[in-house]
């Protein structure tokens, strides 16, 4: 006689569920199927179809925008869950509700009224659920229990063959599309764009933000086919215009039903105004036409996006930005220049060995005055020795200083930050700044907040 499988019995901790949930299948890895997730689905009464969603795609954005959504539909007196992936420090912040994520009370009971089922949809199918079709099951049974008025959900990888797929959104917003997990959704834009147009379903809206013409093509011709009403950043709604300000910036966005200005938004970057824009759009097109204008600034003013730009220590001043790929640190490398005057500006960087690190170095290289490489605590880190050889060939070897141990490259990149002179007093003596995978970035951001 066999054992039960480790979740096929309640757990009593967040340690044992952590330990279940990570004994799965890892969630890298993407057999395209929904077979598994929907016979869980089923055999959970089919959770996903108790509330309405706003579902989201794309290669950078997804995370920060997932948040502006919900601000926004909460302003509105709906009540929300959000499912966004990967977490930064812990597990559970990938399903909140009304805002907040589960404690570790209310991720126990998630998982342990979901837990009975999984070893029936394992016993059946030829893979076993993975990590990620457990949680994505959890939380809709999480949001179906609450219950929530409106899900806003962020795929994980691609869309079509996503397990977050069950839901048949109202809105589908993809956001721009770029190279990322090439193994698995096409080294091409155009190609990843026909995995991610997978999202827009017969009837609903598709909230498309601003897009090169061999994407845009490919998402319009899913439009078409499903019958999908189509709103374009750029076309039917866009950024106004946008002025960096203390703490964030000031931006006046042309929405789908109506003009917002001097809208305060507490986060850095053309990108983000961007993502202000798509996130405006999306709310509209939910049935909600056009918005009170003091609510949408109440509401933007209240946003936040941890790992994003995010200051989380002053003197020397440390930002954390989680941009993983070449699109990603371009975006943060612009809004770095944009918004702030450091000198010097130096990089703590830990990436993954199955990334662009190449194309995320060119992208930070002109910003940084040193660039201090390390690696994170997971098996996919790429060695902080390797990562520097390849950091010298980009940034020069006088510039590269390889430290394997993140808190002492941290402390190692302060010093040097503290020696230089700012050209904002107001800012500090120079900063730090902390990126290049959403794990390093989420080691640091637990390391620094319990330093505070």
């Amino acid at each position: 006689m066999t054992d039960a499988p480790p979740d096929a019995r309640p757990a009593e901790t967040f340690d044992e569920v952590e330990d279940a949930l990570l004994s799965r299948w890892p969630e890298t890895k993407l057999e395209p199927s929904l077979d598994r997730i929907l016979a869980f689905a089923e055999l959970l009464g089919e959770p996903q179809r108790s509330f309405r969603s706003v579902h989201l795609t794309g290669t950078n954005g997804k995370t920060s925008t997932s948040r502006m959504v919900e601000t926004l539909l909460r302003a509105l007196d709906l009540r929300t869950g959000r499912f966004t992936s990967p977490h930064l420090e812990k597990m559970s912040e990938r399903i909140s509700i009304d805002g907040e994520p589960l404690d570790d009370e209310e991720f126990v009971r998630a998982f342990n009224d979901v837990a009975p089922y999984t070893h029936l949809v394992d016993a059946e199918q030829e893979h076993p659920l993975s990590f990620f079709e457990t949680i994505v099951g959890m939380a809709y049974a999480a949001f179906a229990d609450a219950p929530v008025d409106v899900a806003v959900v962020e795929v994980g990888m691609g869309g079509a063959w996503d397990a977050t797929n069950v839901i048949d959104a109202d809105v589908a917003v993809v956001l721009p599309i770029a190279v990322d997990h090439e193994k698995y959704l096409g080294s091409d834009p155009a190609t990843i764009a026909v995995e991610k147009a997978g999202i827009i379903k017969p009837g609903s809206v598709a909230v498309l933000a601003q897009q090169t013409p061999e994407v845009a093509a490919v998402l319009l011709e899913r439009a078409a086919e499903v019958g999908a009403t189509v709103a374009r950043e750029g076309m039917e709604f866009g950024v106004v215009s946008r002025t960096p300000a203390v703490g964030g910036q000031v931006v006046s966005i042309q929405g789908l039903r109506a003009r917002y200005d001097d809208v305060f938004l507490p986060l850095y970057g053309a990108h983000q105004a961007q993502n202000a824009a798509v996130a405006l759009a999306a709310v509209e097109s939910f049935g909600t036409g056009a918005l009170d204008e003091d609510l949408v600034r109440a509401a933007f003013a209240e946003v936040t996006s941890p790992g994003r730009l995010e200051i989380i220590r002053r003197s020397p001043t440390i930002l954390l930005d989680a941009a993983h790929n070449p699109h990603g640190a371009e975006a943060a490398a612009a809004a770095l220049s944009d918004s702030f005057s450091f000198s010097p500006l130096i990089g703590v960087m830990g990436v993954m060995e199955d990334k662009d690190y190449e194309g995320v170095l060119a992208a930070f290289e002109p910003h940084l005055a040193h660039l201090v490489v390390t690696q994170n605590s997971t098996p996919r880190s790429m060695s902080a020795v390797a990562l520097g050889r390849v950091a010298a060939e980009v940034f020069g070897e006088d510039r590269v200083t390889v430290v394997p141990d993140l808190a002492e490259a941290i402390d190692r990149a302060a010093t040097l930050a503290e020696a230089g002179e700012a050209i904002d007093v107001s800012i500090g003596a120079g900063a730090v700044l902390v990126t290049g995978s959403v794990v390093t970035v989420g080691e640091a951001r637990a390391m620094l907040k319990g330093r505070r």
